[in-house]
């Protein structure tokens, strides 16, 4: 029983798309044969200690297998996916490479075991009824962990490449601990010493018809105790195992803390780039370039000038898929919240925060000489209320009120006192000369953009904490 993720494209979101987008600008290695790839996801999870099998607990709202199939997806010259899974997530799984667009996934129910599981995601390979969509039969096929979502490209290119040259390949790591072997007692037998061995870790790689024909050739013992593929393919097929030195990304959620740790891992890596969109003005063009000048130091950072014209750099920038941080600055311009609500259906009109929750922050420069409290305080409640209903579709809007004077080019910055005020969803703080803030502007930019800060939030005052 298969089911691909081809038979719903027409109903498919745009998430493919952008997906296919980012494959196009990151994929810069080709290989000459055909490769695909096989993603066991069977487990009850026992370790995790979860009633939810871990490779479907969420990050970030989303499922780890998804997080998983991304990164294989990124690979371009992967041409498809079979994931196996049992009988009672088969639905489940459908659900999610619907959602979150996995147009090369097909999902497979798989057997008792892991290596059952494998074997009936390598048989989708070699099914030739007209009746169903199949697969074509790859020269190399991939057998990666549903809970490992780092891999990178460099480790399946150099995997995959290896087992086409030697039948077999797999990436391998130092151990982190001594192995001991004990006696029934309980008592210490012998030590293993550690530099002569290594632990296999994923992603392997095999000619499918080896790696195949191990599979046909096992026995029940093989297929209820055996965990190693690579041992198959040498038992049966007198194939030696090309071993890989892999990074240590590598590694596999398997307890609880994992979670928060793999969490930890996308928050970092989703703050990695950001986008500063400006009004027309002087004043938010200034205080942009100023931002990109700090912030470029530590992320990839464009700066663009407002518009949603189809044609606009700064809709391209968001329907590209590759940013999931906007900061929009503007100065005294009534018509901000609406440019914001336009912000926020650009990004659900191209279904971004269906991927990972995007973060608006939103940076207003207000003359205090040509504007009222009275303004500010509905423009603030304004924006709470957007923000709240913005969070129910995975995008996190906070907002940064600078409170300055044109006394600035006068030289007066000196006679004016420094001030912040904070409530939830907003941050508020006067500004006598606006460069000397930038750094510590940023910081709290920044915060924002690592998804640690609830949208409800409080911050104790730092007017004595800066020094101009």
């Amino acid at each position: 029983m298969a089911w691909s993720a081809r038979e719903s494209l027409r109903h498919r979101p745009l998430v493919g798309k952008l997906s296919g987008q980012k494959e196009q600008a990151r994929g810069s290695r080709e290989l000459n044969f055909s490769v695909a790839a096989v993603l066991p996801a069977g487990g009850s999870g026992e370790r995790m200690g979860s009633a939810t099998p871990k490779q479907f607990c969420r990050l970030m709202q989303r499922p780890l297998l998804s997080l998983t199939l991304e990164a294989l997806e990124k690979v371009h010259w992967i041409k498809e996916i079979v994931v196996v899974v049992s009988q009672q997530n088969f639905e489940l799984m459908n659900s999610i490479i619907d959602q979150y667009g996995h147009s090369r996934t097909t999902v497979v129910v798989g057997g008792l075991t892991r290596h059952q599981s494998i074997f009936n995601g390598l048989k989708e390979f070699v099914k030739n009824q007209p009746s169903q969509l199949w697969l074509e039969k790859p020269e190399v096929v991939i057998v990666h962990d549903a809970v490992r979502p780092f891999v990178e490209e460099d480790i399946l290119y150099r995997v995959a490449s290896a087992a086409k040259d030697h039948g077999a390949a797999g990436a391998i790591r130092p151990l982190v601990s001594t192995v001991v072997a004990t006696s029934p007692e309980g008592y210490l037998n012998h030590s293993l010493e550690r530099a002569k061995y290594r632990a296999s870790e994923m992603p392997q790689a095999f000619r499918f018809d080896a790696i195949y024909r191990a599979y046909e050739q096992c026995t029940d013992y093989d297929f209820e105790h055996g965990t190693e593929c690579l041992h198959l393919v040498l038992q049966y097929c007198g194939i030696s195992a090309k071993l890989i030195e892999g990074p240590s990304d590598l590694w596999k959620v398997t307890y609880k803390r994992d979670l928060y740790a793999a969490e930890s891992i996308v928050k970092e890596s989703l703050s990695k780039s950001v986008c500063i969109i400006t009004g027309i003005q002087e004043e938010p063009i200034q205080l942009g370039i100023l931002l990109q000048e700090v912030l470029q130091l530590v992320m990839k950072v464009d700066l663009l000038k407002w518009s949603l014209r189809k044609e606009s750099c700064c809709f391209q920038a968001i329907s590209s898929g590759l940013h999931y941080n906007f900061i929009y600055i503007n100065v005294n311009n009534f018509k901000i919240l609406e440019e914001i609500v336009q912000l926020v259906e650009a990004i659900e009109n191209v279904k971004l925060s269906a991927l990972y929750p995007v973060v608006i922050t939103v940076v207003r420069m207000n003359d205090k000489e040509a504007s009222s409290s009275c303004i500010q305080m509905n423009d603030f409640t304004r924006i709470k209320h957007l923000a709240k209903e913005a969070n129910r579709k995975n995008i996190l809007i906070y907002s940064l009120l600078i409170n300055y004077t044109q006394r600035i080019s006068t030289g007066l910055e000196g006679k004016e006192e420094d001030c912040c005020t904070f409530i939830p969803n907003i941050c508020i703080f006067c500004v006598p000369y606006l460069q000397k803030y930038t750094i510590f502007i940023s910081q709290i930019v920044c915060n924002f953009l690592l998804r640690n800060t609830p949208l409800n939030f409080h911050i104790p005052s730092f007017h004595n904490q800066i020094q101009v």
